[in-house]
């Protein structure tokens, strides 16, 4: 089984390339023009396992609003195609983070329906260069293009930066774990429907 994809997006905005392996070793190679993004891209390859190569170009002279949730669209659909009929996958995931003082949990469902429910409250503006506001956009990009529902919750931090990167990395496991192929249900899509 071959789970990789490779998309592309071209707009007035933005130039995206995404190719990804859901199977990988947690590889990156990433040029996304925001350096924070970068470093959190590279938890979601490290901790998911997952082959990751990203290159935008992007209007960031404007601002970093349509490079970030460009690349929540283009991973998403790379994401979805990837997946394929979802046959033989655990569908669901969660995984909880710490980073110092900072906490996150995670939780996916690969159901086919798009939900973002997203309760973190930055306790700062920025890190780098990248808005702390985009990191919804980036999920929710994610979610419409992936097909899943997505719980985030950040129950405690007082750094951004660590609050940022549990939620990264708890994603990243989570969606390994939901992801992951169950030898107990090989070739059978885990819904009662019959389809995801």
């Amino acid at each position: 089984m071959n789970r990789t994809a490779e998309v592309t997006r071209q707009t007035a905005e933005t130039n995206i390339r995404v190719a990804i392996n859901l199977d990988g070793t947690g590889l990156a190679k990433l040029s996304s023009g925001i350096g924070f993004l970068d470093h959190m891209l590279d938890q979601i390859a490290r901790h998911g396992l997952i082959d990751l190569d990203i290159a935008c170009e992007g209007d960031l002279h404007i601002d970093g609003h349509h490079t970030v949730e460009d690349i929540g669209i283009t991973l998403g659909q790379a994401f979805a195609q990837a997946i394929g009929d979802k046959k033989g996958i655990r569908r669901y995931g969660h995984a909880y983070v710490p980073l110092d003082e900072a906490l996150s949990r995670v939780v996916v469902d690969f159901s086919g329906r798009p939900g973002l429910h997203m309760d973190v409250t930055f306790t700062s503006g920025s890190l780098g260069t990248l808005d702390t506001q985009l990191v919804y956009e980036f999920f929710q990009g994610f979610v419409n293009h992936a097909l899943c529902t997505l719980h985030i919750d950040n129950l405690k931090g007082v750094n951004a930066h660590h609050q940022c990167e549990t939620i990264f990395k708890a994603f990243a496991r989570a969606v390994r774990a939901a992801l992951e192929l169950d030898p107990r249900s090989a070739g059978v899509i885990p819904s009662t429907k019959g389809s995801l």
